[in-house]
């Protein structure tokens, strides 16, 4: 086994290993490659979907996605991305499509627990374009004036699925729609690393608790400013039989697009909480 900075700050390449035979010591390398990285790749993986689960349990605690119409029909916690992306007229369905554009972090509306990681495995890519960003918000948080640090100890933001704006909320079953917000601080730290990170996802953000509307929205608005370095990113361009695992606690992502509709971009995904 191989494993390869990607980027100075943020991710890395691994290969040599094939995960479904993996030792319980190439596990523990890779497991610590993980939080060391935040983004790991494991290329030339070849999985059934019961392995591609699996693989998933070394992260965390496998649970189905909320959006149920994406989940597999037999293997429920298997959401299959880029399926499901036309309407009955043939027209594209935007909700899908656009699904993970723009930066965010997984689950910070999750209900059942923390949302730890994600996983992807690459089946069919389109010509050009597909790939997925990522940034490192231990980063974020380091690069933060001594005025902002202790501006935003404290400080908690309220998530929902769809954010204020309900974007993909009818992607949800009826009966999903109306959950509880979810608080989270947004200076965070890390239970495995014990490391700060910036904490703080645009897409489903509510309102920061406590704060008067006008306040958090110029607040929000700073964060989204500071919350991406661009010397602290990764940007992914996908191969057939990529795996990609990230740490949802301490990094944020965002699908690029920029790919042909009529094309194909099939990826398997998991989630899994701590």
């Amino acid at each position: 086994m191989k494993i390869e900075k990607a980027t100075p700050k943020l991710g890395a390449i691994i290969t040599g290993i094939d995960l479904n035979t993996a030792s319980e010591q190439d596990w523990k390398q890779v497991y610590q490659a993980f939080l060391d990285h935040l983004v790991i790749v494991v290329r030339e993986q070849n999985f059934t979907i019961p392995q591609f689960l699996d693989t998933a349990r070394h992260f965390g605690r496998l649970v189905p996605h909320r959006v149920q119409r994406t989940r597999h029909p037999d293997y429920p916690e298997l959401t299959q991305m880029g399926v499901g992306t036309k309407k009955p007229d043939g027209k594209v369905d935007q909700a899908v499509f656009a699904r993970g554009q723009g930066w965010h972090t997984d689950g910070p509306w999750e209900v059942r627990g923390v949302a730890k990681a994600t996983q992807l495995y690459g089946l069919e890519l389109p010509s050009v374009g597909g790939d997925t960003w990522f940034a490192n918000m231990y980063e974020a948080y380091d690069a933060l004036s001594a005025p902002m640090k202790q501006r935003l100890e404290g400080v908690e933001a309220e998530y929902v699925y769809g954010g204020r704006d309900k974007l993909g909320i009818d992607l949800l079953a009826p009966d999903d729609r109306n959950a509880p917000p979810v608080r989270w601080p947004v200076i965070r730290t890390h239970p495995e690393t014990k490391r700060k990170s910036l904490y703080f996802n645009p897409y489903h953000f509510l309102n920061f608790v406590d704060m008067a509307e006008s306040e958090g929205d110029a607040l929000a608005e700073e964060l989204k400013g500071l919350m991406i370095l661009p010397d602290a990113e990764y940007h992914h361009e996908w191969q057939v039989k990529d795996f990609v695992i990230w740490d949802n606690r301490c990094s944020n992502h965002a699908a690029a697009g920029g790919y042909p509709l009529h094309e194909r971009r099939i990826h398997w995904r998991a989630t899994m909480l701590e």
